[in-house]
């Protein structure tokens, strides 16, 4: 059951940021932006900043999907320098 959850927080989170970035991605690639989006943002700002509310990111609330958006938001910067989307 948590993994159905994962995929429409991590849809919700992928579109967020695709929307912030203005890319141009379809729903499988936003669930997969979201979600990897989200273990990037905890670690960057959870771990490597030591942002102690970052660990909630990819979470169903505010600040989970705040820091997971940053976080995908980030991932699809890497993802345009690597020209792998648009």
């Amino acid at each position: 059951m948590e993994w159905i959850a994962a995929i429409i927080i991590g849809g919700l989170i992928g579109w967020l940021a695709s929307i912030a970035m203005k890319s141009n991605t379809g729903l499988c690639l936003n669930i997969i932006i979201g979600i990897i989006g989200s273990s990037l943002g905890r670690w960057v700002f959870g771990d490597l900043m030591g942002i102690g509310s970052a660990y909630a990111a990819g979470q169903f609330n505010v600040i989970g999907i705040f820091f997971g958006v940053l976080g995908a938001i980030i991932l699809i910067f890497i993802l345009r320098k690597l020209k792998l989307v648009s």
